[in-house]
């Protein structure tokens, strides 16, 4: 059974994230700094820093929510970066960070769907997704999809919770995911299962092995990972050999 938002609606899993994030935008960045003491801009960075190994003009934000990540990718002076995001309340936020930052002219932003994206094949250099394939209604769909419109050689990094593994820091991160952090989340954001559903769709995720393995199962070649923070976020990525 997929894991979604709003357990008592009949919407599917789409319809339910992009509702959720729509309600949360105006707090998302808030929320997100603070529960994460601001290391989630570290990860990006390191993720970024990666991706510039691979100098790409053109770049895809999967899931881009309010283009932090593709405010950050400009930083390796790609041509052009390309977020996409179902959530026009998110990417409404995202457009005045972009307008403020002065980066109109690299970054467009626009609603489409992550499963069926409105790109010819071979159209990127590379990709990056920052904590948005969780919420794929069919991953391996989703995981396609960037494939495809990658061009041959091209690369996707995705940067995606994960769980710890060891002793009592696996203690403590299951406890805050779990009790903290909804607790906060309600107050915050006034939806309390948006914070909800991160923990169980963090906790449901198929992380380490298990994501490399379908990865793998997509067709994309090269796959590694690196965990960051004690495991609480991980590094993948995977390198298209080929066009389908």
């Amino acid at each position: 059974m997929a894991v979604v938002p709003y357990k008592d609606s009949d919407a599917p899993k789409k319809k339910q994230v992009a509702e959720m994030f729509n309600n949360i935008s105006g707090r998302y960045d808030l929320l997100n700094h603070t529960l994460s003491f601001h290391v989630d801009k570290y990860w990006r960075k390191k993720t970024i820093r990666i991706l510039s190994k691979y100098t790409p003009e053109t770049i895809l934000d999967i899931a881009t929510g309010t283009a932090d990540f593709a405010i950050e990718a400009c930083k390796i002076n790609p041509q052009k970066v390309t977020g996409i995001d179902i959530s026009k309340g998110m990417l409404e936020i995202g457009r005045k960070k972009i307008i403020k930052k002065k980066l109109t002219d690299k970054i467009e932003l626009m609603v489409a769907d992550s499963e069926n994206l409105p790109f010819e094949d071979n159209t990127f250099d590379s990709s990056v997704a920052g904590f948005g394939v969780r919420n794929f209604e069919d991953i391996e769909k989703g995981l396609s999809e960037v494939l495809r419109v990658l061009k041959i050689g091209g690369w996707f990094l995705i940067l995606e919770f994960s769980k710890p593994q060891s002793g009592i820091f696996k203690m403590l991160y299951g406890f805050y995911f779990k009790r903290i952090l909804p607790f906060i989340g309600k107050i915050v954001s006034k939806d309390r299962s948006a914070y909800l559903y991160l923990h169980d769709s963090v906790s449901e995720f198929p992380s380490g092995k298990k994501f490399e393995d379908i990865l793998k199962r997509v067709g994309f070649v090269n796959i590694s990972s690196v965990p960051l923070t004690f495991g609480i976020a991980t590094i993948y990525k995977g390198q298209k050999s080929k066009s389908f």
